[in-house]
């Protein structure tokens, strides 16, 4: 019978605290995360001819998303502070939304999920602090982990259904059984 997932951040008494991972392995991880953000038409038409009178919405997304992945742990309270190896925000124009794809990697003994996630998300609330002069409804849509890969659960990535796939895990989905983040 498969084991009951834990929910790791909490002590034997339900107190939040800082899972240890001083017993696991150092080994290579990468996360990836996706965040879109709906646009006006017309904030697209400016996005593309470089007129959003703030400048370079892109750029400025890019490099929020980069300082949100190296202070995660600042901003999650229980996240490890990480030794990050690679860090990419990519931001592209698809029609009326934008995509930001991050990437983060890291030789440690948790994982780089959260900083994925968190340098998705701080990303797509720079982007809309650039455009919201021209855009008040811009807004976001979603932000998720679309993939994960080294530590004791394997690799994992989100289905384009909204399922998961996972190889030695069972997903990412904040609760392990296996003690980490």
């Amino acid at each position: 019978m498969a084991e009951e997932p834990q929910l790791t951040h909490l002590s034997e008494r339900g107190e939040a605290r800082m899972v240890d991972v001083s017993d696991k392995q150092v080994t290579a991880r990468r996360a990836s995360a996706l965040g879109v953000v709906a646009i006006s038409a017309e904030c697209a038409a400016l996005l593309r001819s470089g007129g959003v009178p703030k400048g370079d919405a892109f750029s400025v997304a890019r490099i929020a998303g980069i300082m949100a992945a190296k202070n995660t742990a600042q901003l999650i309270p229980l996240c490890h502070p990480l030794p990050l190896t690679g860090t990419t925000v990519e931001v592209e124009l698809v029609g009326e939304t934008v995509e930001i794809r991050t990437s983060v990697k890291t030789t440690s003994r948790t994982g780089v999920e959260m900083e994925a996630l968190t340098a998705a998300a701080v990303a797509c609330c720079a982007f809309i602090d650039m455009v919201k002069g021209v855009d008040r409804l811009a807004r976001i849509e979603r932000v998720e982990v679309v993939t994960k890969s080294g530590g004791r659960s394997g690799d994992w990535s989100r289905q384009t259904d909204g399922t998961n796939a996972a190889g030695s895990g069972d997903g990412d989905n904040g609760v392990d059984a296996g003690g980490s983040r």
